[in-house]
């Protein structure tokens, strides 16, 4: 009965408290004088204890009353209740002190004896603090449903460790059970913390079998992806589930609770050490600024704004041909405190009069141009909208870059477009070609002319189309995960990453480099899918299965960041290499995609990507229907 109304129990009642608290204040009174005379009763009746007692616990109820001490809630007892109660204690204890003095001043001799009352303030400040810690671990002992508790262990004995072991007790729920540390730091190791012992890592499969750890909280700040990975790959060898703390700038409020630890996903695993910036660099060719962002609405286009704006510009000009969108990206920016002048603008950039309209207007400085059609199978089936958009668009955008005097014109690419097999990596190759070839004639025609800047890199985690997005859907659908074939291996980043590194090297371009990011170690696909299945704590081929549907229309198994014909050399920036290309003439090349704009009208998809592989020759189609164009060429 009683065990049963404790946990109903939720907050103990103020009254309860203050009873509590002048019973533990008459306790601190007699231990006052029980040990300043050393438990000797005649010496103790010789100074009227019973007045000594009432004074003592009345300036100590008094002093309760006045600082309000009994209006914390005792189960979340805490360092600001433990300054409260010393306060009280202070209080009566000069009231203690005030009172003496006076009855001394009018009879000569001391009410209370100086040493009971300071042995009272100890005595009581301690029994305050203590009990309310006791009631506490009561309260977290009967709130636990002791049946269904797990068997937790904590990566990480340092801070955010112990913050960690805080914030599992004070969980309401109390559902996890604290068995053990894991360390890589060998003098923390063989240690104790709170009864808790720290264990070297390497011990983790011998642990999980002892203790039966069913699941492990990573609690490491600035952890690296790479020690990351390994944490995990033990953990699902072993079936453990992993959880992992946030990092400090996602706690609510500053504060971290149990219900904030969440579940290691693949973009914590697939993420790469933080990329530092030349943050003087970029202030100085940003702030103040017009700057333009094509595709603004986009996946990259998007963490580029978000990214831009913090460097304090003058104005964006934000472009993007999807409405919706745009209009999500235009709450959001409103919600960001910024001087900068930002307006939105629904346009294809295909559109030469509306984009001029645009530049002739707002005058732009500075065009990140993100706008592209990327998805490759639909881009196979619809090669007139490719060369639309990522050629004639990008030639529009550029050509009009030059007229209106634009300073520089960062384009970003893909690694899709090196060696390509589809028509959308054909399309940015040939994207590339047109503004390196554009940047080079202007070299020996212009003064004060445009620098164009091209960036290739890969696949970005959580980008539209990502595979990433796609597995979350499919696990959340009960199955099947589809991947096209168990060989194919992907490069990865994250957006914010390959963003960072976007205006890191537009600003380091001086016009015509191709500049190429660190991408990593390529992922195999099945393994990624594996492995998310995992995360989710379900089992593969048991929960979930894996079905291969066979490579797509221009895909291939593995993608390149140069090709055969290209070498690279270092900048001053170690994630990012620029590339040594062969460039082309530009007369022959603008020539060429002049030509494509009569392709498009005729719809003839055979002569216009005819057209394409003569432009970039190492272009060869793969799972595709224009693969007849490859074997024409050989016979």
């Amino acid at each position: 009965m009683l065990l049963s109304y404790v946990r109903r129990l939720t907050i103990l009642p103020r009254w309860v408290i203050i009873f509590i608290d002048i019973a533990v204040l008459v306790l601190s009174a007699i231990i006052g004088y029980l040990l300043r005379f050393n438990f000797s009763f005649e010496a103790i009746a010789a100074y009227n204890p019973l007045i000594g007692v009432l004074f003592l616990s009345g300036f100590g109820a008094f002093a309760i009353v006045l600082t309000k001490s009994y209006a914390g809630i005792v189960r979340y007892t805490g360092i600001d209740d433990a300054v409260r109660i010393f306060y009280t204690s202070l209080l009566s204890l000069c009231l203690a002190i005030v009172v003496n003095l006076i009855y001394y001043y009018n009879s000569g001799s001391n009410l209370i004896p100086y040493s009971v009352i300071l042995i009272h303030f100890f005595v009581s400040f301690l029994f305050l603090l203590y009990y309310r810690l006791l009631v506490k671990s009561v309260f977290l002992y009967f709130k636990t449903d002791i049946h269904n508790r797990v068997n937790t262990a904590i990566f990480g004995a340092g801070q955010i460790g112990m913050l960690t072991k805080h914030a599992l007790d004070s969980e309401r729920r109390h559902r996890s059970r604290l068995i053990a540390f894991f360390e890589d730091d060998t003098n923390k190791i063989g240690k104790s913390v709170s009864g808790v012992k720290i264990y070297d890592w390497n011990d983790f499969p011998k642990k999980v079998k002892q203790e039966g750890v069913s699941e492990l909280i990573i609690a490491v700040r600035n952890l690296s992806p790479e020690r990351k990975n390994e944490i995990v790959e033990a953990c699902i060898e072993n079936q453990v589930k992993v959880r992992i703390v946030p990092s400090f700038d996602k706690w609510v409020k500053g504060e971290f609770k149990a219900g904030q630890i969440k579940d290691v996903n693949i973009d914590d695993l697939l993420g790469r050490d933080t990329i530092h910036l030349d943050n003087t660099h970029l202030n100085e060719s940003i702030r103040g600024k017009v700057i333009c962002v094509t595709g603004a609405a986009g996946s990259i286009g998007s963490e580029l704004v978000r990214q831009v704006i913090s460097y304090q510009p003058r104005q964006l000009l934000l472009i993007d041909q999807a409405e919706s969108p745009l209009y999500e990206l235009e709450r959001e920016i409103a919600e960001v405190k910024t001087t900068a002048l930002v307006s939105f603008h629904l346009c294809d950039i295909t559109n030469r009069e509306r984009v001029a309209s645009l530049f002739a207007e707002y005058k732009p400085e500075i065009v990140f141009h993100a706008a592209a059609y990327k998805h490759v199978p639909v881009m196979e089936s619809n090669p007139a909208e490719a060369v639309s958009c990522n050629i004639l668009g990008t030639k529009n955008l550029a050509d009009l870059a030059v007229a209106f005097k634009v300073r520089k014109f960062i384009m970003i690419s893909t690694d899709k477009a090196v060696n390509p097999t589809s028509v959308m990596g054909c399309s940015k190759r040939i994207a590339e070609i047109y503004v390196q070839a554009l940047n080079n004639h202007l070299l020996v025609t212009s003064t004060g002319r445009t620098m164009f800047v091209t960036t290739r890199f890969g696949n970005v985690l959580g980008s539209n189309g990502s595979v990433i997005p796609i597995f979350k859907k499919q696990i959340e659908a009960g199955g099947p995960i589809t991947v096209t074939h168990p060989d194919v291996i992907r490069y990865f980043m994250t957006i914010p990453e390959a963003c960072r590194l976007v205006l890191e090297a537009g600003v380091m371009g001086n016009g015509g480099e191709i500049f190429i990011f660190d991408m990593g170690k390529p992922v195999r696909i099945f393994d990624l899918a594996k492995k998310m299945v995992v995360l989710s704590g379900l089992e593969v081929n048991k929960d979930i299965d894996i079905v291969f549907t066979g490579l797509r229309e221009g895909e291939k198994l593995y993608e390149e960041l140069l090709n055969d014909k290209e070498n690279s050399i270092p900048t001053h920036h170690q994630k990012i290499l620029k590339a040594k290309v062969q460039e082309q003439s530009y007369m022959q090349v603008n020539s060429m995609i002049e030509l494509f704009q009569d392709l498009v009208n005729d719809k003839n998809e055979l002569k216009m990507v005819a057209l394409m592989k003569e432009l970039v020759p190492e272009f060869k189609s793969n799972y595709s229907k224009f693969e007849v164009l490859d074997r024409l060429e050989k016979s």
